[in-house]
C-alpha cells in the first residue's frame, strides 16, 4: 500500500506524521540528529513504519520541512560567498536602508554582510532604468573576478547588476562565464531569484540565496541518499516559505525559498484547520524547542510579508519592526519568529533580570533535566519545576527526565542570584518566556493594525499548549485552540499542503494606466515559469495574481490580490481602493486623490489541482489512568492539586480548570480561571475568564 508522510526537523525534535485512509493521524517524535539531520528523518520514518505495519518501500511521497537554511544564517555557517555587481554599487549591502531596529541606540551596529567586502567585485557594465544599455558588459572584468574568487576559496557567487530585471543579458552572460571558469561553485543570478526593482533588496536576496545554497544542496542530496539506502524511493517535496510544496530539484536551484519552510508548514496546517472549523480569522502560535513563531490567518487567507528580514533576534516583516536582519524579498508567509522555545537557555542579564535565549540547548545536550550533560537551565526545566510537565518523561515518556536536575539548574542560575524561592523563580522564567514570545504575536497583529482581541489563538508545537493560555492572557484573547497532534502539527501541515509556487516579475505601471495588453506578456511568462517549477501541465494548475502597489514616490509596497483574476482598466478603481484601504489599516492614513498609485511587480501563485487533503483529521484518544499533580500557577492561585488527563477525558461539555492534558506529542495547560472542551474535530478549546 502506498502512503505519504510529513517530516519536520526542528532544533530539538524531528516530527513525523502519517494520515491513514480513514483520516486517523499517527505520529512519531524522535530527537533531532544535528550531525546528520537526515538520519533522524530515516529513524523516525522507520519507527512509524514498524508501529503501523507500513512497508518502507511503499512510501510514495515525503513532504518535508526543515530549518537548515535558517540555521545557516543565524549561526553564520553558510557558504563563503562572493558578489559581482555593477561598478559603483559594491557597498549596497553595507548601506542597506536608513533604518535601525532600536530608535534610541545611536551606536547600533548593522549586521555584517553575508558577502564580505573583499569578496565583492565591481564589473564595468551599466543598464538604464528603461532597459537601454549605457555601458556594455566588460567580460575581462568578469574573468578577473573569477580568478580572485577561485583563489579565495569561495563556494558560492551571487550576481546582481543594476536594472537587470529590465535587461537581463549582462547577468546571463556573466553567469555563463562564471560557470565555465568556476565549475562546481554555486552560481546564482538576481534575475532568477528576484527580477524586480530595489537594488538593496534584490542584492540581499540574491546573496542570501548564494549563501545558503551549498549547505541546502548538501543537506537535501544527503537526505535523499539516506532515504534510498534505507529502501525508500519516495518523491521528496519540500515546503517553501510561501506555504506550498515543490520538488526537491526546484529547491536546489533556489534554496532561499525555504528559509521559513518549517514555520510555514504550521501556518498551512492552521489555515486548513480554520477552514474545517469555519473560523475566518486566527492567530497562530507555534512554540518549539528553539524558537516561537506567530502568524495571522485573516478572512480565510494566510498573510504574506512584503518586506521580510531574517537573521535578526526576531525574524519578521520589516516595514515597521525591522532593520536588524537581512532583507529577503521572496514570497514569505508573514511569520514573526523569536529565539524563545522550550530549549532556550535561561540566564541573568547585566541588569539582574531574567533573560530567555536566543541560545538554545538544542537536542544535544538538551535541557538540564535530560541528564545528557546540560547544566544550564532552560524554559523546559522551569516548566518541569512548577509541575506543568510530566516529572517522569517527555514525549509520552519516550524521553526520560530527572526533575531534580531542573530544580538544581534553576536554583543555581536564577533563584540564588535573585534571592528567590526556586518555585517562584521557575514561574518567573515561564512568565518572562511568555513576555518574550508576545513580541512575535504583536508583530503580526498590532504592528499590522489588527487588534489581537478580535482573534482566537491556535497553539501548537511541542510547547504551544503549555504556554498558549498564558500568551492569550497577555493579549486579552478569549479563546485558545490546541489541535490534535499539536506537538507535531507542522508535520501535519506538510501533509495537507498543496503543490504550489509563487513567482514574481517586474511590471511597472500607474494604476490609472493599467491594461490587459500590458499585463498579459508578464503574466503569461510567469505562468510558464511557475508551471515548470511545479512540473505540472498548465491546464492542471489554478492561478492567482497579486500586484505590489505603492503611492508614487513611496519606498515600500503593499501586495494586493487581483479581484476576479483580471488586470485591466475595468478593475483599476477596485485595485486602487483595496490598496488605500490596506494602507490606511496598516499605517493609519491614506493620501488624497491627488496622489497616484503605481504598480511595480506582478506575483503569480500557481497551485496544482492534484493531491487533495484529507476531509477530516481524526485523533486517537487512548484511555488514561486517573492521576493528579501538584502544580504552581503563580501568586494568584498558588499550588493546586491538578487532574492530569488525556484528550479523550474531555468532551463537548466544558470542564473547569486547572487541568493538565498530557499526550505523546505534547502537553496542554488549562489554568484555574479557564474551562476546556473538545470540539467536533477533537481540538482542545480553552476559554479564558476575564474579571473586569
Amino acid at each position: 500500500m502506498d502512503w505519504r508522510a510529513g517530516t519536520d526537523i526542528g532544533g530539538t525534535f524531528t516530527d513525523i506524521a502519517y494520515i491513514d485512509h480513514e483520516g486517523f493521524l499517527f505520529t512519531e517524535k524522535v530527537p533531532s540528529t544535528p550531525d546528520n539531520y537526515g538520519r533522524g528523518v530515516v529513524e523516525g520514518l522507520g519507527g512509524l513504519a514498524v508501529k503501523q505495519s507500513l512497508d518502507l518501500a511503499g512510501l510514495s511521497e515525503m513532504a518535508h520541512g526543515c530549518t537548515v537554511a535558517t540555521n545557516a544564517i543565524l549561526e553564520g555557517k553558510g557558504a563563503k560567498t562572493a558578489l559581482l555587481t555593477t561598478a559603483g554599487f559594491r557597498d549596497v549591502l553595507e548601506l542597506r536602508r536608513i533604518r535601525v531596529p532600536r530608535l534610541y541606540e545611536p551606536l547600533y551596529v548593522k549586521p555584517s554582510p553575508l558577502a564580505p567586502r573583499n569578496l565583492r567585485f565591481e564589473i564595468e557594465e551599466r543598464v538604464a532604468a528603461d532597459g537601454s544599455v549605457v555601458t556594455p558588459l566588460n567580460e575581462d572584468d568578469v574573468a578577473a573576478a573569477a580568478e580572485k574568487i577561485r583563489a579565495s576559496g569561495a563556494e558560492a557567487v551571487a550576481v546582481c547588476f543594476l536594472h537587470s530585471y529590465r535587461y537581463p543579458d549582462h547577468e546571463r552572460r556573466t553567469g555563463e562565464i562564471l560557470r565555465k571558469l568556476l565549475p562546481g561553485l554555486f552560481i546564482t543570478l538576481s534575475i532568477d531569484v528576484l527580477p524586480q526593482i530595489r537594488e538593496y533588496e534584490r542584492t540581499s536576496t540574491t546573496v542570501i540565496n548564494a549563501y545558503v545554497g551549498p549547505p541546502v544542496r548538501r543537506y537535501v542530496e544527503g537526505m535523499v541518499n539516506d532515504l534510498k539506502k534505507s529502501g525508500m524511493n519516495a518523491d521528496v517535496a519540500i515546503m517553501q516559505s510561501s506555504g506550498g510544496t515543490v520538488g526537491a530539484g526546484s529547491v536546489l536551484e533556489k534554496p532561499a525559498q525555504i528559509i521559513e519552510c518549517g514555520p510555514a508548514a504550521g501556518v498551512v496546517g492552521a489555515a486548513y484547520l480554520c477552514e474545517q472549523l469555519g473560523i475566518a480569522s486566527a492567530i497562530t502560535f507555534d512554540m518549539g524547542g528553539t524558537t516561537a513563531k506567530g502568524s495571522l490567518i485573516e478572512s480565510n487567507q494566510m498573510i504574506y510579508a512584503e518586506n521580510y528580514e531574517v537573521g535578526a533576534s526576531m525574524s519578521t516583516a520589516g516595514t515597521i519592526a525591522g532593520g536588524a536582519g537581512y532583507a529577503l524579498n521572496l514570497p514569505v508567509i508573514d511569520i514573526s519568529e523569536v529565539g524563545a522555545g522550550g530549549g532556550s537557555i535561561v540566564g541573568i542579564d547585566r541588569a539582574g533580570a531574567i533573560k530567555i535565549g536566543p541560545e538554545s540547548a538544542g537536542a544535544v545536550p538538551g535541557p538540564a533535566c535530560y541528564g545528557a550533560g546540560g547544566t544550564k537551565p532552560t524554559v523546559t526545566d522551569a516548566n518541569v519545576v512548577i509541575g506543568f510537565l510530566n516529572q517522569q518523561g517527555l514525549a509520552g515518556g519516550s524521553v526520560p527526565i530527572d526533575p531534580s536536575l531542573s530544580r538544581r539548574a534553576i536554583e543555581d542560575v536564577v533563584a540564588a542570584p535573585l534571592g528567590l524561592d526556586p518555585i517562584k523563580a521557575a514561574y518567573g522564567v515561564h512568565e518572562v518566556a511568555n513576555a518574550t514570545m508576545v513580541r512575535a504575536l504583536k508583530a503580526v497583529t498590532t504592528y499590522r493594525g489588527r487588534d489581537p482581541r478580535d482573534f482566537a489563538i491556535i497553539a501548537f508545537g511541542g510547547n504551544g499548549g503549555v504556554h498558549g493560555a498564558g500568551m492569550a492572557r497577555s493579549l486579552e484573547v478569549k479563546r485558545v485552540i490546541v489541535p490534535a497532534a499539536a506537538g507535531v502539527f507542522s508535520a501535519v501541515g506538510l501533509l495537507v499542503a498543496k503543490r504550489s509556487v509563487t513567482v514574481v516579475g517586474a511590471f511597472a505601471s500607474t494604476v490609472a494606466a493599467l491594461s490587459t495588453d500590458a499585463a498579459a506578456p508578464v503574466r503569461s511568462a510567469l505562468e510558464v515559469q511557475a508551471a515548470g517549477l511545479l512540473n505540472v501541465d498548465k491546464d492542471d494548475i489554478d492561478f492567482e495574481y497579486a500586484l505590489d502597489m505603492r503611492y508614487v514616490g513611496q519606498a515600500f509596497e503593499l501586495s494586493i490580490p487581483v479581484p476576479d483574476k483580471s488586470i485591466s482598466s475595468d478593475t483599476a478603481p477596485q485595485l486602487k481602493e483595496a490598496f488605500e484601504d490596506e494602507h490606511e489599516r496598516r499605517f493609519g492614513h491614506r493620501f488624497d486623490d491627488g496622489n497616484d498609485v503605481e504598480v511595480v511587480a506582478l506575483k503569480v501563485t500557481a497551485t496544482a489541482r492534484t493531491g487533495a487533503a484529507p476531509q477530516r483529521l481524526r485523533a486517537h484518544k487512548p484511555a488514561t489512568e486517573p492521576a493528579t499533580r501538584n502544580v504552581y500557577f503563580g501568586d494568584n492561585f498558588g499550588f493546586r492539586e491538578t487532574p492530569v488527563i488525556g484528550r479523550g477525558d474531555l468532551s463537548d461539555t466544558p470542564r473547569k480548570g486547572p487541568l493538565i492534558v498530557e499526550e505523546y506529542e505534547g502537553t496542554t495547560v488549562v489554568p484555574p480561571d479557564a474551562v476546556a472542551h473538545l470540539d467536533r474535530l477533537d481540538n482542545i478549546v480553552i476559554d479564558l475568564e476575564y474579571v473586569r
